[in-house]
């Protein structure tokens, strides 16, 4: 298993990984409200694809008309049984090139919703130039980094607010194929690294579960598993220290292959993206765009309760 040190050939990192890490959490819910807000769910089930397939299709349309394989694969912790459930059925119905229309019309919808004539400011074409930056840099790292790439390529929408929502999915993107290669190296499957995740405390056992489609089973062989490699303990499963020491080293491998990007930025573009996009992601919370109950796919619960 992998060691938890770092490795002994890297170099210090050129930019400190704290603040880029600090720099895209300020703007991820700027993003992240895409996959919750119904402006999304409604435009998708339109199309002739309603949750879960919406999901599915219109993360992974920027891949083309797949199937279940690259998508397992790409986003990583989803049961490979709901993927299949959902492509490429969804692809006779619809065109990836339509979906992704859809989706970028739910994000300006749900955008001006939260934040107004606010999407028109001159903070929010700042933030967006930042984030573009630092997108377009990321191309120069596109090696290892499939679901970046794709969406890497699309074209530029024309307003500031659709730039800075395009800009943070690029880069969310670029830091999740990071983190998919940081837990490969750790050993772990997908299942294997939500179970650790739900281990620590940060996020329920039942929403992981609901959302990603493992069944009772599943997730229970998958705590013996991490059990016994000695990353969890207890009847109602918690890290044990070598476990805290695993998820630290997965998150700062994250962070520092995240860093690439932002390089562009420096130190200092980077203060100032997460002082400008601190309040717009604020306004997104209040609106209740990040609402769980809203979480999809919402099949998972279905699929999941088969086998509880």
């Amino acid at each position: 298993m992998t060691d938890v040190a770092d490795f002994p050939w890297q170099e210090p990192a050129a930019l400190d990984p704290a603040v880029v890490r600090r720099a895209w959490r300020l703007a991820e819910p700027l993003h992240a409200m895409i996959y919750f807000v119904p402006e999304a769910h409604e435009r998708y089930a339109a199309l002739g694809i309603p949750e879960p397939a919406g999901y599915f299709a219109s993360r992974a349309a920027a891949l083309g008309p797949v199937g279940p394989g690259p998508v397992v694969a790409t986003f990583f912790n989803f049961n490979p049984d709901l993927v299949a459930r959902v492509l490429p059925a969804a692809w006779e119905r619809v065109t990836p090139a339509a979906v992704l229309a859809a989706r970028l019309e739910a994000a300006d919808a749900a955008l001006t919703r939260a934040l107004g004539d606010a999407v028109h400011g001159p903070e929010m074409v700042e933030a967006a130039g930042l984030l573009r930056r630092a997108a377009e840099s990321a191309t120069a790292h596109p090696e290892g980094r499939p679901l970046f790439a794709a969406h890497a390529a699309l074209p530029w929408p024309d307003q500031p607010h659709l730039v800075l929502w395009q800009a943070q999915t690029v880069l969310r993107e670029f830091r999740g194929d990071g983190h998919v290669a940081a837990l490969v190296l750790a050993e772990l499957t997908g299942l294997e690294a939500l179970v650790l995740h739900a281990a620590s405390g940060e996020v329920p056992v039942r929403f992981l579960r609901r959302t990603r489609g493992w069944n009772g089973q599943q997730w229970a062989d998958a705590v013996e598993r991490l059990r016994g490699r000695g990353l969890i303990e207890g009847d109602e499963p918690t890290l044990t220290d070598r476990g805290r020491a695993q998820r630290a080293w997965i998150e700062a491998a994250t962070d520092r292959l995240a860093t690439p990007a932002y390089l562009t930025l420096g130190a200092d573009g980077c203060a100032r993206l997460a002082e400008l996009t601190r309040p717009m992601s604020r306004a997104v919370v209040d609106a209740g765009l990040l609402d769980v109950d809203n979480a999809v796919p919402s099949r998972a619960d279905r699929v999941a309760s088969r086998s509880t």
